[in-house]
């Protein structure tokens, strides 16, 4: 699921990947009592689920008497007092959970209500695969007034996945090298340039196997769930309260599956559809028409706004204007580093974020009145950021190797040519790049995995599911299809919108909603549907 992530100049971008492409009631607290299972040997004949399920329940109980030794964070990880840090262990393989361990990092800031307010903890996943929940403590420290209410109620919890930056993270090539521009055209114009972008796709695919291939059979959501059962354990919860946002919907619907006697709380904002046969190659195929039509609502606003902009009047000059600026880039790379991959990775944030209407806008108009510099410093590398390279690199290896690993992917060449060959005649704004940014996993050198039947299990309470009807990343149906089968929960439509994650949005019909839910767990008798948040002004 295509992600953006945080540069150092605090836009938002998408990062380009070496292939070409680019690259969120009753006081549950104390201790937990481990399942039953956590007390059988394995036994000779036992399937991989059954060895996963016990391996999971040993390390939650272990975790569970172990804790965390909260301390300040480490002055390099840019993460202020009063949030603290610590370490959760898990299995690197849950079929051998007394073998190898890697080190999860967590962090969490304590509620701000009083002592008999406190609910537990909330827990939060950005999506990805790749991002870092560890920014999630700092919605409480800048006085976000969203999550106020909630945070009276619960610690914000954040934690790096397995893989993700500083829990045993991955790499597949150099960051320097992983970020140099102006990377190749996206959109092939020959054969030739189809066969360069296989090649550096099953290069990146063999950079990640000689890198990080120890980790990377486990790079996958369901192992990413049972650690976050271990981290529940560790928090001395007995029950899960869980925020995921894109990938993190997968995540925690996957969560959901595994471990549904263990959810109190769910709420899924912006769903990646857990169908198997959607997981992963059809959802990449999919975000490429909904990209493409809310690039469009992005362009009708942009020339609704032509006053402000200059861009044009209707969406057909403003795609000219594009299409313009994309040939001027191909023919001669804008500042000497951004040519077209590098613009899409820019532009692509607008059909992702309403907050990127704005900025993208004005960054476009600055060029088409003539100043150059200032869509270079939008939207170029910084090639001076090693650390801010180091972690767009591992987060674009750990979205890889988690896509690859979850799932089997085709492996013929014919049938990604003719599926991105008909996609792109219709929806060309995106489809290519995300083509060559999947296209790794037709190599990938280790086994590929069943994806997990999402389903309700025993136990499992109402999930509250967010969704805007217009998103992108993650398109409308993915929400109705999880509500289909997480029996008892409640979908809360945002319609005629389209930004990606909605719960951080201003927006009462659904901040109210979400407040009761984590605060008394009731939910509507019905589904809703509201009205959509302001739309963005100039």
């Amino acid at each position: 699921m295509r992600r953006t992530r945080q540069t150092a100049r605090g836009s938002r971008k998408a990062v380009i990947g070496s292939a070409g492409a680019f690259a969120a009631a009753a006081l549950i607290a104390g201790a937990v009592s481990a399942p039953a299972a956590q007390a059988d040997a394995p036994r000779s004949g036992s399937s991989t689920a059954d060895l996963q399920a016990r391996g999971a329940a040993l390390a939650a109980a272990k975790a569970a008497k172990a804790g965390i030794d909260w301390k300040d964070c480490p002055a390099d990880w840019g993460i202020a007092k009063p949030i603290q840090c610590g370490w959760v262990s898990v299995p690197l393989d849950y079929t051998k959970p007394h073998g190898k361990q890697i080190k999860l990092a967590v962090d969490r800031i304590g509620n701000t209500g009083t002592k008999g307010e406190r609910q537990g903890s909330l827990v939060y996943n950005p999506g990805g695969p790749g991002g870092s929940g560890m920014r999630f403590p700092t919605r409480v420290t800048t006085k976000n007034p969203i999550y106020a209410k909630m945070a009276k109620a619960y610690d914000f919890v954040g934690f790096d996945p397995r893989g993700v930056g500083h829990s045993a993270p991955i790499s597949c090539v150099d960051p320097q090298e992983y970020v140099k521009a102006p990377k190749a055209d996206p959109v092939p114009d020959s054969e030739a340039d189809k066969l360069a972008q296989r090649k550096l796709a099953k290069e990146y695919a063999d950079g990640c196997y000689d890198k990080s291939g120890e980790m990377l059979p486990q790079m996958t959501t369901p192992n990413t769930a049972r650690d976050l059962d271990v981290i529940r354990a560790a928090l001395g919860d007995k029950k899960l309260n869980y925020l995921g946002v894109s990938y993190g919907t997968y995540l925690g619907a996957v969560y959901g599956t595994l471990f549904p006697g263990h959810v109190r709380r769910m709420i899924v904002d912006s769903v990646v559809n857990p169908a198997k046969s959607n997981i992963w190659y059809e959802a990449n195929l999919n975000q490429d028409i909904a990209f493409e039509g809310r690039w469009k609502d992005w362009q009708d606003w942009v020339a609704k706004n032509d006053a402000t902009f200059h861009l044009g009047d209707t969406r057909a000059k403003v795609q000219q204007q594009w299409e313009t600026l994309r040939a001027a880039a191909k023919k001669s790379p804008i500042g000497g580093v951004l040519g077209p991959a590098e613009l899409i990775a820019f532009f692509q944030s607008a059909p992702y974020y309403d907050s990127s209407w704005v900025p993208v806008a004005q960054t476009w108009s600055k060029y088409v009145a003539g100043d150059t510099q200032a869509l270079v410093d939008a939207a170029a590398p910084d090639m001076s950021d090693t650390a801010g390279n180091a972690s767009a690199e591992n987060g674009n290896a750990v979205y890889t190797a988690v896509e690859c690993a979850d799932a089997k992917w085709p492996t013929s060449w014919s049938k990604w040519d003719k599926d991105n060959t008909a996609l792109h005649k219709q929806y060309p704004f995106m489809t290519w790049a995300n083509a060559w940014m999947n296209l790794p996993c037709a190599t990938w050198k280790t086994k590929q995995q069943t994806p997990l039947d999402v389903k309700t299990g025993k136990g499992l309470p109402p999930v509250l599911i967010v969704q805007s009807t217009r998103d992108a990343a993650t398109p409308y149906e993915g929400a109705v299809e999880l509500h289909k089968r997480f029996k008892g929960s409640r979908l809360i439509t945002e319609k005629d919108a389209g930004s990606h994650g909605v719960t951080g949005l201003t927006n009462p019909c659904i901040n109210n909603r979400v407040d009761s839910y984590l605060l008394t767990g009731e939910t509507d008798a019905k589904d809703v549907t509201c009205a959509p948040h302001a739309t963005p002004k100039p």
